[in-house]
């Protein structure tokens, strides 16, 4: 399954002007699952913040959780980073249009080659990890460019059926996916081996997020692959399963998980 496709077209729509951009960005809150487990860590994580605060969005997409992020405070300096030289240019557009640019930036970056020493206290990683063959190469980057206390938050799929894999001869939901999921011991091994002090991580998208997902995401995205005439009907689609997502991502944020399709891992420096 290919996203690139869908993206585009989702940024035709709401790339027109700010206000829609930041519908946007305030839809993918509610209804991706990950948004919810990010901002529930980086709270935690603002509760500690220092003065001068650097923070790199290490693959920023559509720069929703910069966005976010430069929300909390607006003391921090951001940097934005992807391999997409479309988003990059809108999120530049975009953080310019609402008067954010002075302190907030994207930039092109191929992470497995990125190093900039002892330069921020946060970075992080939303579904990007599995995109990517070097990822031990990736973290030891990190580490490098982190400050001494840094945190590194990760979203990423889990081999639990990340990817929507569940034997060894079935293809993935997305087909740019370099690995099917982490097992939650390999990545913790890997930024451990990288140089990492501490790593804990956890099961995201339980049963409650599972049903979530498909309902909210695997679904549309299906259909839309079919004809983009069904982008019509979304918005009534969306009316009727609404509120049922809100409560089955709820569930799945404040309840612990034996297992899960995502893990949601903080290593510090």
């Amino acid at each position: 399954m290919q996203y690139d496709p869908i993206k585009r077209s989702l940024g035709s729509v709401f790339n027109r002007n700010p206000f829609l951009r930041k519908l946007f960005y305030r839809l993918l809150d509610i209804l991706l699952l990950r948004s919810w487990h990010i901002k529930k860590e980086l709270r935690v994580w603002a509760t500690t913040k220092r003065n001068n605060v650097h923070i790199l969005d290490a693959g920023a997409g559509f720069g929703q959780y910069t966005y976010h992020m430069s929300s909390i405070d607006d003391s921090f300096t951001i940097k934005g980073v992807d391999v997409k030289e479309e988003q990059i240019n809108d999120c530049n557009s975009f953080f310019t249009a609402i008067g954010k640019s002075n302190r907030v930036t994207f930039e092109y970056a191929d992470l497995t080659a990125f190093n900039e020493p002892e330069t921020y206290d946060l970075i992080l990683s939303v579904d990007v990890m599995e995109h990517i063959q070097e990822d031990v190469t990736v973290f030891r980057n990190f580490v490098t460019s982190m400050k001494d206390g840094g945190m590194l938050l990760i979203s990423t799929p889990s081999d639990q059926g990340g990817s929507d894999v569940h034997d060894d001869h079935q293809e993935g939901f997305v087909d740019e996916h370099v690995r099917d999921g982490y097992n939650i011991t390999e990545i913790e091994e890997k930024l451990k081996s990288a140089g990492f002090k501490k790593v804990e991580a956890r099961y995201s998208y339980g049963c409650p997020g599972k049903i979530a997902w498909k309902l909210s995401m695997k679904y549309p995205i299906l259909i839309l692959n079919i004809s983009k005439l069904f982008f019509i009907i979304l918005p009534f689609y969306y009316l009727i399963i609404f509120l049922f997502v809100i409560v089955l991502n709820y569930l799945d944020l404040y309840r612990t998980h034996k297992t899960g399709t995502g893990l949601i891992v903080t290593a510090w420096k």
